[in-house]
């Protein structure tokens, strides 16, 4: 296959996207060249990215490990990106990787920032490592307790790998709640307990909100119980949020915590850093039942209709996975 030229997604202004070739630089020492298989859509993000919705004070903050470009545009944007090594040391040529890389076919990065999934690992599913990392950091933040009750406000792919996650801790009782009853199929997959009826006044030791909208922060206000913790998950771009802090949340003494995957908790730093965090959320996609968050994939050529779609109207969508053209001299899918 040629190895000269890659074929980027670019996103050229708010709303407008397109696909372009572009030379590649040759593999330095201590790089890898990557094949790319899938990459995954993280639909709330790229979608806020891709309307042009990243606010200025934010765009550093936001900027992708890869990103070429500045918001709101012309940027190459994303972080989902599972190849092959063709090229590169000889522990990891042939692997399958994963790496946080934008949507692009063919690209080099030091050989430190790629993964190697775990054995049983397939490449479709670890389009899911990146959510997968975030809804892992969710839980360090959250701290949720054996036993706990516990409303994830937001069935989307985070929040229902958060409940997956607290629901695996001993006595506790999860329950997803999200308005589109179509999400109880893919919460039942899971083996979450899910309801699309207002979880308000269930009196939670814990309520994260991942639903990325204002009513939802709502709900979750009036989920949480005495001295109970509200995670906040959601990323509202250049949108204001107004909240009832006049009603319960002194008198029940409610802490509003926000939770970012940009850094890993305080309490954990002595012991993680962010190659173990990303190497242990790999390997919890060893469980067959996450495919289920995979709810929809197309090509590559079609992204930027794909994403013109999805930021429009999500549609129930779920993780969307880009497939790319498969090299005829590879074995792998």
């Amino acid at each position: 296959m040629d190895t000269t030229t890659a074929r980027q997604f670019w996103i050229r202004s708010p709303g407008l996207a397109e696909i372009v070739a572009a030379l590649l630089t040759p593999r330095q020492e201590g790089e890898v060249l990557v094949r790319t298989i899938y990459s995954g859509i993280s639909r709330g993000t790229e979608a806020l990215v891709f309307r042009g919705e990243v606010p200025e004070s934010q765009r550093n903050a936001m900027r992708a490990p890869f990103q070429e470009g500045d918001f709101p545009g012309p940027v190459k944007y994303g972080y989902s990106s599972v190849g092959e090594v063709l090229e590169g040391p000889a522990d990891l040529k042939g692997k399958a990787v994963f790496c946080l890389y934008p949507h692009q076919d063919l690209y080099c990065v030091p050989a430190d920032a790629v993964r190697p999934l775990p054995e049983g690992v397939p490449a479709g599913r670890a389009v899911l490592a990146a959510n997968m990392e975030t809804a892992l950091n969710a839980v360090w933040d959250a701290r949720p307790g054996v036993g706990d009750q516990i409303v994830v406000i937001g069935a989307g792919v985070v929040g229902l790998l958060v409940a997956w996650q607290c629901s695996q801790l001993p006595g506790t009782q999860v329950v997803a709640y999200d308005i589109d009853p179509g999400r109880a199929e893919v919460a039942e997959a899971l083996g979450v307990s899910f309801t699309s009826e207002s979880p308000a006044g269930r009196d939670a030791d814990l309520v994260i909100h991942a639903s990325g909208h204002e009513e939802g922060l709502r709900t979750a206000l009036a989920t949480a119980g005495m001295e109970a913790t509200i995670l906040e998950l959601s990323w509202y771009g250049d949108r204001e949020v107004s909240l009832p802090l006049g009603e319960a949340f002194h008198s029940r003494r409610l802490t509003l915590k926000s939770s970012q995957v940009g850094r890993i908790p305080a309490d954990r730093a002595p012991e993680w850093d962010y190659k173990k965090r990303m190497e242990k959320a790999l390997r919890l996609l060893l469980d067959p039942r996450l495919d289920a968050l995979i709810s929809g994939e197309s090509d590559f050529e079609e992204l930027p209709q794909t994403l013109e779609k999805l930021a429009r109207d999500p549609a129930g969508a779920l993780c969307h996975r880009i497939r790319y053209p498969r090299d005829p001299n590879s074995t792998r899918a």
